[in-house]
């Protein structure tokens, strides 16, 4: 089953919306409690395709491409936690959607943490699936930036696929299409300088004055769920319970399996757990 394919039957809609001065795709779907699903650096919302059919069950489900990622305007400066934060919010107010359950991966997970200790009137709960935002590791961080800017500066399907599998424990897991569809986003003109200025985050400076404290962890009042696999590249899984013992109520879960995207490689047991999460909150 292809990406799009997987939403055969269904009423969705994907355009383009003015947010805080970019040009952002957005995608909806379904009807309910705002469900919002934030990707991770250099990624797209394709990476939620698959799980958009059972969230939409119950929930009005937005995925959107950040400011300087997928189609969304390319950025021409460097872009920080907090200028996400800022669209988010922008996004939120343009779409009428006065709170919302906010699920993070990465990337996403690093700002959606961060809004919700900002904006706890905004935030009904919170997925943080294998979250950025409190290590820095230098290899790690390297890695990324290595792996990210060489598939822009050259986006072969070669080096396309060596990042996406860097996010994956089974490299089969990485399929064509989903190659073929970054591609077409890191072929983009100004996508390469795009992509230097998403990266600032991965600069040991810029991320040290970035990352989460524990104070705000502590001043995260929505219920929580974290998720961390057992193939994470970007750390261990004692990172995620470390940030689930820092906010009040947070619960923990492990996905086996899995990489950087349980979402994708391991999807029905990734839709269950929320599923089961959101219905506990009713």
């Amino acid at each position: 089953m292809t990406l799009w394919t997987e939403l055969q039957g269904l009423d969705y809609g994907i355009r383009h919306e003015q947010i805080d001065g970019w040009s952002t795709r957005v995608l909806e779907i379904g009807a309910g409690e705002p469900f919002i699903f934030m990707h991770g650096t250099g990624g797209h919302l394709e990476a939620f395709t698959k799980n958009l059919r059972a969230l939409a069950r119950d929930h009005r489900v937005i995925a959107y491409d950040y400011p300087g990622h997928g189609w969304t305007t390319t950025a021409d400066r460097d872009l920080e936690i907090a200028d996400y934060e800022r669209h988010l919010l922008a996004l939120m107010d343009a779409l009428g959607i006065e709170s919302a359950h906010l699920s993070g991966e990465s990337l996403g997970g690093w700002v959606a943490a961060k809004f919700a200790a900002a904006h706890p009137e905004r935030v009904r709960s919170l997925v943080l699936n294998t979250p950025g935002g409190t290590m820095a590791t230098p290899e790690v961080m390297e890695r990324i930036r290595s792996l990210s800017q060489a598939a822009a500066d050259d986006p072969t399907p070669e080096r396309i696929r060596a990042r996406l599998e860097w996010l994956m424990a089974d490299p089969a897991s990485v399929t064509d299409e989903l190659v073929d569809v970054r591609r077409g986003i890191y072929s983009r003109p100004g996508f390469a300088e795009s992509m230097r200025h998403i990266l600032c985050l991965q600069d040991p400076e810029v991320r040290r004055r970035n990352l989460i404290t524990d104070e705000e962890l502590a001043a995260i009042t929505a219920p929580t769920l974290i998720i961390w696999t057992s193939d994470d590249p970007s750390g261990p899984a004692r990172a995620g319970l470390d940030m689930a013992e820092r906010i009040g109520g947070a619960r923990f879960q492990l996905i086996e399996d899995a990489g950087h995207w349980p979402q994708w490689e391991q999807q029905q047991i990734f839709d269950r757990i929320v599923a089961e999460f959101l219905g506990g909150l009713r």
